[in-house]
């Protein structure tokens, strides 16, 4: 007779795992979360909080890292790359502050650039030219090995 129930495609289909709130950890979001303050081009990593329904992304944008490019009131726009089939897609859409927290993704970028601008200061001030390129690592020293 085959099948008689048809499959569900639902908006949230295929999210019992990645939209279920770790052990110990059920419950409303605290009060952290909403005093964040974020700005335009800040990078955000969107994590859902499936305890806040509002303002909650497809789950196919969960773990994604975008930049902020507008901020409302209660939700920040965030624009993200996606890839459909050969090109990158830029989306743009809104998020809840809920289901958002701030990346760490360029903190060693900032950190280099912060420590290679000191640099070039100490350098101006000493008159020399400094190299603030990264070089790889390069291959390790040479070893002798000797039979007994």
């Amino acid at each position: 007779m085959g099948k008689l129930h048809t499959i569900s495609r639902g908006y949230r289909h295929g999210t019992r795992n990645k939209f279920a709130k770790k052990f110990r950890s059920k419950g409303k979001p605290g009060t952290s979360r909403y005093l964040t303050t974020f700005k335009r081009g800040d990078y955000v990593d969107i994590v859902v909080d499936p305890s806040i329904q509002k303002g909650m992304p497809h789950s196919f944008y969960h773990g994604r890292t975008g930049i902020v490019f507008n901020v409302n009131r209660n939700a920040l726009g965030v624009e993200i790359t996606k890839i459909v089939g050969n090109r990158q897609l830029r989306k743009r859409m809104h998020v809840g502050i809920e289901h958002i927290k701030k990346s760490r993704c360029n903190e060693d970028f900032l950190k280099r650039v912060k420590a290679n601008d000191r640099k070039k200061h100490d350098a101006k001030l000493l008159g020399e030219t400094v190299n603030c390129k990264r070089a790889p690592e390069g291959p390790k020293p040479m070893k002798m090995v000797e039979a007994k």
